[in-house]
């Protein structure tokens, strides 16, 4: 995708994404108004086992979605960005499948599951929305599962990059700037890699000025050009083919 240009005030253009998340947000809140919740690092909406109620839509913030194994283990299964939709994978079961929980302080929309069915019987467009938005999920759980068994150890904390600095783009956000919401050994949790793994493959990418650590803070990340980081992952991924 084409990121948006940084102006010379800081201000980035509306992207097709963005105004689309805006268009489903203020149909939500007109045809539904939602319970706004606003939440902090660390508050958590639900968890793995509760009885599915809502669903849930991120109206601003970072969310993590984490499954806990039988001896106690929490792996981290999922990112939520502004317009996220939480929750979807409990409709089947009847219980949330794991915990909800917020990366920075948030809003979230709480939305009961049977008004929100009574409302698409009624409104067209908002069914469309909540089709879209499984559809979305599914796609990305797809995208993960393949970068996780195909991608080297280096070019899925580059696609990990990539996709988080997407994400931004997509909402209108910075995308050469911005500061990782995970700690190293979360984003190796979640990449299927090691702490370590994590810690050298970044500081390779730094010394190649693929990216650079933005003051002090190794969480603060800069990437002077973001599609280097999609040409890194091509040549690997065609490199392994060969």
């Amino acid at each position: 995708m084409a990121f948006p240009a940084v102006g010379a005030t800081g201000a980035i253009a509306p992207t097709a994404t963005g105004q689309r998340i805006a268009d489903t947000l203020r149909l939500l809140e007109g045809v539904l108004s939602p319970k706004r919740r606003v939440v902090h690092a660390g508050d958590v909406i639900y968890r793995t086992g509760e009885p599915f109620s809502h669903l849930y839509v991120l109206n601003s913030g970072f969310f993590k979605l984490l499954s806990v194994s039988v001896d106690g283990r929490e792996q981290v299964v999922g990112l939520k960005f502004r317009g996220d939709w939480l929750g979807c994978g409990a409709i089947a079961r009847g219980a949330y499948a794991c915990d909800a929980v917020a990366m920075d302080t948030a809003e979230v929309w709480a939305i009961r599951y049977d008004e929100l069915l009574r409302a698409c019987a009624k409104h067209p467009a908002l069914l469309e929305i909540v089709h879209e938005a499984m559809s979305s999920e599914i796609m990305r759980d797809r995208d993960s599962s393949m970068a996780m068994s195909t991608l080297p150890a280096d070019a899925r904390v580059v696609t990990f990059l990539y996709d988080w600095a997407e994400a931004l783009a997509a909402r209108g956000l910075r995308a050469d700037q911005f500061s990782l919401r995970l700690t190293r050994a979360e984003i190796g949790n979640y990449l299927g890699l090691t702490l370590e793994t994590v810690s050298r493959v970044l500081s390779k990418l730094a010394r190649e000025r693929l990216i650079a650590f933005n003051g002090r803070s190794r969480r603060d990340i800069c990437i002077p050009d973001v599609h280097a980081l999609e040409a890194f992952v091509r040549r690997r991924a065609a490199r392994d083919l060969h």
